[in-house]
């Protein structure tokens, strides 16, 4: 993808690029990117960013001028010598936001194998891509018994209701044995 940009002294082409990153947490790693991306004209755009058993993972989207995009991944690849796996890729463009909407997926209950599984198989088969996607184990409160929540963000094509779609995962919701809401989010 390739942009003009308006930024005086800068080439006039920007490419994005979408960059993930992994490796054993310590301090550092985000200004080690960061000046990376900074040294060649880049601007961060958007990131997530987790600790996840002791290792750091991110994926972040960057924008860099076309001139520099290459120089860029070399020095990323140099910091693969300090223990990070870094991966860059041409970002493509999303589909037209007209047809798709947002909705939040909420998910509580007992943990056990399978829950994601059998969400994300029956949200797929009806066209719906998960865009964000959170879990974290929590112990109840009244028995301590490990519990399971989630929270997504889908991208639901408009031929799919939220009433099938919510009717869907309300049924699995009752075999799985977890609380499921499903909310339309205001589109913008």
């Amino acid at each position: 993808m390739s942009v003009t940009s308006k930024n005086k002294g800068y080439p006039s082409m920007t490419t994005t690029l979408v960059i993930t990153v992994m490796g054993t947490d310590r301090p550092g790693l985000v200004e080690a990117l960061s000046k990376a991306l900074a040294a060649h004209h880049g601007n961060w755009l958007e990131s997530r960013i987790a600790v996840l058993g002791g290792r750091f993972a991110g994926i972040l989207l960057a924008s860099v001028p076309e001139t520099e995009a290459r120089a860029l991944k070399e020095t990323l690849a140099a910091l693969e010598s300090e223990g990070l796996r870094i991966t860059v890729e041409a970002s493509r463009p999303e589909p037209r936001s007209g047809e798709l909407r947002t909705v939040k997926l909420e998910l509580i209950g007992q943990d056990h194998p399978g829950i994601v599984r059998e969400i994300s198989e029956a949200i797929a088969r009806r066209g719906v891509n998960i865009r964000e996607f959170s879990t974290e184990c929590l112990s109840a409160s009244w028995s301590g018994e490990a519990l399971v929540k989630a929270v997504a963000e889908l991208s639901v094509p408009r031929s799919v209701p939220t009433a099938e779609l919510r009717g869907l995962l309300e049924a699995l919701a009752n075999e799985l044995m977890v609380d499921v809401t499903l909310d339309d989010l205001p589109s913008g």
